[in-house]
């Protein structure tokens, strides 16, 4: 049943905050991938436990909040991906131009999906593969732009990790959520799809500890050489 996956996706995401914790270096941008973790936490806590709740106003209210959270906690990847660029030592990415150019995208973002999708949704019961939990009314016609929007930004910034200190896990985490976001897969379950993007998470964690380590080293090298 899809109830148990939920619950294995909701205890991964604790985990994955847990490991970020215990790595952290230094506070910076990267640190908005809390925030998305959190989001996360919470999205698919409440449809495990929607049965056990039950079909009414509260847990509709509940399942609202889902929407909103992802509208204005999902793009905030924007974010994570300058701090990690910049963590990593990348020149161009200490530009002001450049931070603000990606503070005012995903601000952008937060729009879009509050205009097209948040704003006046309405959402009715869905009860598939042992879940209960609400979803828009409305069919969806496609992927929603904002996260096509995001994950561009990811496979972006994947690319110049790859570039600039060889490391390619974010890199493989957006290209493998995008396939796995645009690929049917053919099977009984609304979850399953989910790995994908707990595979993505992991692969940002694992990012942010990386770029944290590699900012820290560069901080050290750069004192030896002063006291030199």
């Amino acid at each position: 049943m899809d109830t148990a996956l939920y619950f294995f996706f909701t205890a991964a995401y604790i985990l994955l905050v847990i490991w970020g914790f215990k790595q952290q270096r230094t506070w910076s941008f990267t640190a908005f991938l809390y925030l998305v973790l959190f989001g996360l936490i919470y999205d698919n806590g409440i449809i495990a436990i929607g049965k056990s709740i039950g079909e009414g106003t509260f847990l509709e209210t509940v399942n609202l909040m889902r929407f909103w959270s992802h509208a204005f906690f999902t793009p905030l990847l924007v974010l994570f991906c300058w701090g990690a660029i910049n963590q990593a030592g990348v020149r161009w990415a200490k530009k002001n131009i450049v931070f603000y150019g990606f503070l005012l995208y995903t601000a952008a973002l937060m729009v879009i999906e509050l205009v097209l999708e948040t704003w006046g949704l309405e959402i009715i019961p869905e009860q598939q593969y042992g879940v209960l939990r609400y979803v828009s009314a409305e069919t969806a016609s496609g992927p929603p732009i904002m996260v096509l929007l995001v994950t561009i930004v990811l496979v972006f910034t994947g690319i110049v990790l790859w570039k600039e200190i060889g490391w390619k896990w974010m890199l493989i985490g957006a290209v493998v959520m995008g396939i796995g976001s645009a690929v049917p897969i053919e099977v009984e379950s609304s979850a399953v799809t989910n790995a994908f993007e707990l595979f993505l998470l992991f692969t940002l964690v694992w990012t942010k500890n990386r770029v944290e380590k590699t900012n820290e080293n560069q901080r050290g090298l750069k004192n030896e050489a002063f006291q030199f």
